[in-house]
C-alpha cells in the first residue's frame, strides 16, 4: 500500500511495481468490453453507452481487486461501495443520454432525408416546367414571326394562328398560376376563408365547368351522391380540389370512357371519390402519385393532349390536407379511385 507520508519518488517506485498487475487484470476487461461494443456497434444507441460507461468503471474495479489480492479491509470496502455509488449515478445518466441522442440521430437523419427529398423535388419540378414552358413558348414565337413576316396572310389562317396563340397563351397562364398556388401552400402562406360549404354544390358546378372538355375527349362523366354531406371549408379551394382531380380523371380515361364522382358520409367525414379509367397504377408508382411534376408512366398518360406540369394532384393534395383532412389513391376496377376524406361542419 502506498502510504500518505512517503516521497514522490516512492510513491513512483509504488506504481511502477503496481502497474503490470493492474494491466494485468484491467486490460481483459477492457478486451472483453471493447468486443461488446462492436458487437453492439449495430445496437442501440443507449446500449452502446452504458457498456461505454461500464468499462472504466468495471476495469477500475477489476484493477483494484487484483492490485489488493482480493484482501478486503476498510480501503477496498469504501472502494467498492464509492464504484457501486458511482455506477448507479452513471449508468441511468447513460441510458437516457443514449436515448436522447438517438433520438436526435434519427430526427436529424429524417431532417436530412426530407431535405434531399425537396432538393429532389424541386430539381424535377424545375426540369419538368422547364420543358413544358419551352414547347408553347416556341410555339408562340413560330406563329408570331409567321404572322410578322407575312407568311400567312389570309384571314381564316390569320385568326386559326390567333386562337392557336390564345390557346397556347392560356395553357401558360394555367402552368403559372399551378406554380404560384403550389408556391402558396408550400411556403405555408395560404389562408382559407372558411365556411359551411355544401360538397354536392361544390362537385355539380365542377362537373358542369368539365362537361366541355370530357365531351371533346369523348368521355363521360357521371356523379352520385349518397346524402348531402357539409364541410368546414374554403370554397373556391375546394372547387380547385375537385377540378383538379375531375380534369386529372377526364385527361387520362381513353375515349368512351367513364369518370365517377361520387359524394358521400363516411363517419364524422364527407367522402370524395373519383374514379377513372386509366388502367391502373403501377405498384411502384401508386405512392409517388402526388408528388410535385410527376406523371407516371405512358399507361397512365397515353398523351400529352396540352397536359400541365404534373403540378395539379400535388396542389390538390396541399389544399386537403390545409382543410384539416387527407386524400388517398387505389387501384379500382379499371383504373383507379382517389378519395378524399374531409371533416363535416359541426
Amino acid at each position: 500500500m502506498i502510504e500518505s507520508d512517503e516521497s514522490f519518488g516512492a510513491m513512483l517506485t509504488h506504481a511502477w511495481h503496481i502497474l503490470p498487475f493492474a494491466l494485468l487484470f484491467a486490460l481483459p476487461v477492457t478486451v472483453v468490453g471493447g468486443l461488446l461494443l462492436y458487437r453492439l456497434r449495430r445496437g442501440s444507441l443507449a446500449s452502446t453507452l452504458t457498456v461505454l460507461v461500464l468499462i472504466p468503471l468495471v476495469a477500475t474495479l477489476t484493477g483494484v481487486l487484483g492490485v489488493s489480492g482480493f484482501m478486503f479491509n476498510s480501503t477496498l470496502t469504501t472502494m467498492l461501495l464509492v464504484c457501486l455509488l458511482v455506477a448507479l449515478v452513471t449508468v441511468p445518466c447513460a441510458i437516457l443520454f443514449g436515448r436522447a441522442i438517438a433520438r436526435r440521430s434519427v430526427w436529424e437523419r429524417e431532417a436530412r432525408e426530407r431535405e434531399r427529398a425537396a432538393e429532389a423535388s424541386r430539381r424535377e419540378l424545375v426540369a419538368w416546367i422547364s420543358h413544358d414552358l419551352r414547347s408553347p413558348l416556341a410555339g408562340i414565337r413560330a406563329m408570331a414571326e409567321a404572322l410578322a413576316d407575312g407568311v400567312v396572310s389570309e384571314p381564316a389562317e390569320v385568326a386559326g394562328y390567333a386562337q392557336r396563340i390564345g390557346g397556347e397563351t392560356t395553357r401558360l397562364s394555367g402552368m403559372v398560376d399551378d406554380l404560384f398556388e403550389l408556391s402558396r401552400i408550400t411556403a405555408g402562406a395560404l389562408r382559407l376563408t372558411m365556411s359551411a360549404v355544401p360538397l354536392q354544390d361544390v362537385v355539380s358546378d365542377t362537373i358542369a365547368a368539365q362537361t366541355p372538355v370530357a365531351h371533346r375527349k369523348r368521355v363521360r362523366v357521371e356523379a352520385y351522391a349518397q346524402g348531402a354531406p357539409v364541410v368546414s371549408g374554403s370554397d373556391p379551394e375546394l372547387a380547385r380540389i375537385v377540378r383538379n382531380l375531375v380534369s386529372n380523371a377526364i385527361r387520362h380515361t381513353p375515349p368512351d370512357g367513364t369518370v365517377a364522382v361520387q359524394i358521400g358520409v363516411d363517419g364524422a367525414e364527407a367522402l370524395i371519390a373519383v374514379d377513372d379509367g386509366c388502367g391502373g397504377i403501377p405498384d411502384d408508382e401508386i405512392g409517388r402519385v402526388f408528388d410535385v411534376a410527376f406523371r407516371g408512366t405512358r399507361a397512365r398518360t397515353p398523351e400529352r393532349d396540352g397536359a400541365g406540369g404534373g403540378l395539379g394532384l400535388a396542389i390538390a393534395k396541399g389544399l386537403v390536407e390545409a382543410h384539416k383532412g387527407r386524400i388517398l389513391v387505389r387501384n379500382h376496377g379499371p383504373g383507379c379511385r382517389f378519395e378524399v376524406h374531409l371533416p363535416l361542419a359541426v
